[in-house]
């Protein structure tokens, strides 16, 4: 479905009305992915809107640029500050947010150098990713065919734009097997991650989950949630995933931003354990909201409120 449009976007430090915010044709980012971007949650809660990880996904932000070797024209508090206050703009209670830094006009050609760094921020009213049932329901999802990139070539822990390309075909190519995600591996055969989510393998008792190494993405969530499972008294291990453990495993769950917690119910048509939520998924889920939406305390101070 279409992209519910709020009022306005920030855009270079200024807010533009939603359908006036363009970027020209010949814009570098649109001939070779030179952007950055986050994804973040903003949730309602007793006291108003509150940002989950709103640090942590500035810092990444930042650390994406770095990479790529562009610098940001604006402070890390800047950006926390103008998406507080897009979303207090836009009038939202609870919203996805879209920092986004790229190349803009100038010259054309692989070198961006002499191109200027443009930055947005975009706020809408975003519910379940992968669908209303997927939060209890879980989803279906099969092993891609497409394989995450060697080392050396990509990299991995940085949110850029253009890398985003094997992510766009693992997921069509799971929506051609009428499933709602793939999941990738790595160029050694281990289980990487989904095409936009890190996931976890709950096995005899114990909680796996890919290392920073598999090439996948450090994700919030995924650090936000192994602090949770140790809250709860379940260590997590970080370690290389086979395949067939895919198959053998009590449960499954993805972790993100966008799928928060998403439980698995189905891998290449096989179910995952009883083919139903599983309880550790369950009691990780009923923490994170409870947090999130402010029914329990934020104990380590994930949440910035939006209105202070």
């Amino acid at each position: 479905m279409p992209i519910p449009k709020a009022e306005v976007i920030w855009f270079n430090n200024e807010f533009v009305p939603w359908d006036e915010a363009k970027v020209h044709v010949l814009s570098h980012v649109l001939h070779y992915g030179s952007s950055v971007f986050e994804g973040l949650r903003a949730y309602s809660t007793p006291t108003g809107p509150a940002i989950l990880g709103l640090k942590p996904h500035v810092d990444r932000l930042f650390f994406s640029a770095k990479v790529i070797r562009m610098a940001i024209p604006f402070t890390r508090d800047e950006i926390a500050e103008a998406i507080k206050a897009t979303v207090r703009r836009n009038g939202h209670e609870a919203c996805y947010v879209r920092p986004l830094v790229f190349r803009g006009y100038d010259t054309l050609g692989v070198n961006p150098n002499n191109c200027p760094v443009e930055t947005i921020i975009a706020t809408w009213e975003w519910g379940a990713y992968l669908g209303p049932d997927a939060i209890e329901g879980g989803v279906d999802v099969g092993v891609s065919s497409w394989r995450r990139m060697a080392p050396g070539t990509a990299m991995a822990l940085a949110k850029i734009g253009g890398q985003y390309t094997n992510s766009q075909m693992v997921v069509m190519e799971a929506r051609r097997h009428g499933l709602a995600e793939g999941i990738t591996l790595d160029i050694h055969g281990f289980v990487s991650e989904g095409s936009g989510e890190n996931i976890f393998v709950v096995y005899d008792g114990q909680i796996y989950t890919t290392p920073l190494s598999g090439s996948i993405l450090a994700g919030v969530t995924r650090r936000f949630a192994i602090a949770l499972l140790n809250d709860l008294g379940h260590e997590v291990n970080e370690q290389s995933i086979p395949r067939d453990m895919l198959y053998a495993a009590d449960e499954l769950f993805f972790t993100g931003t966008a799928v928060e917690i998403t439980p698995i119910r189905s891998v290449d048509g096989l179910p995952v354990g009883a083919g139903t939520r599983g309880p550790i998924t369950k009691e990780l889920q009923e923490e994170f909201f409870a947090i999130t939406q402010g029914k329990k305390p934020d104990r380590h101070g994930w949440l910035t409120p939006v209105n202070e």
